[in-house]
């Protein structure tokens, strides 16, 4: 079958959120608030889930992870990336998601957002 002229055939979007990894070189680095912490390998691992800008001009620097006897504080850090120069950044949202690993197992810890107040 084809195409009406002047149509392309559309993709469909991607499943679920985009799998990133820190990349440690990010300029202009500010702390972003995740969505959803997931326990994931038995609980030694969180999966961590936010909205965010497209890449190369929001991508993910560093995740921070503090981790006491009550509670496990991960705050995510993102910023822009050195290869963004003379690039145009569209302002939409998606999401994202990327996987830490802890010291030890979950448990009953509570999960905390270290980019909230």
């Amino acid at each position: 079958m084809s195409n009406p002229v002047g149509t392309t055939p559309s993709k469909a979007p991607p499943k679920g959120p985009k799998q990133v990894k820190p990349t440690g070189d990010a300029i202009n680095v500010h702390k972003a608030r995740w969505a959803k912490a997931k326990p994931v390998a038995k609980g030694k691992k969180l999966q961590l889930t936010w909205q965010s800008g497209v890449e190369p001009c929001t991508v993910l620097d560093r995740v921070k992870v503090k981790e006491t006897s009550k509670r496990v504080t991960v705050t995510l850090y993102e910023g822009t990336s050195p290869k963004a120069k003379n690039v145009s950044c569209i302002m939409i949202a998606i999401e994202k998601t990327t996987t830490v690993k802890l010291k030890k197992p979950l448990g009953e810890r509570k999960v905390v957002d270290g980019a909230k107040p």
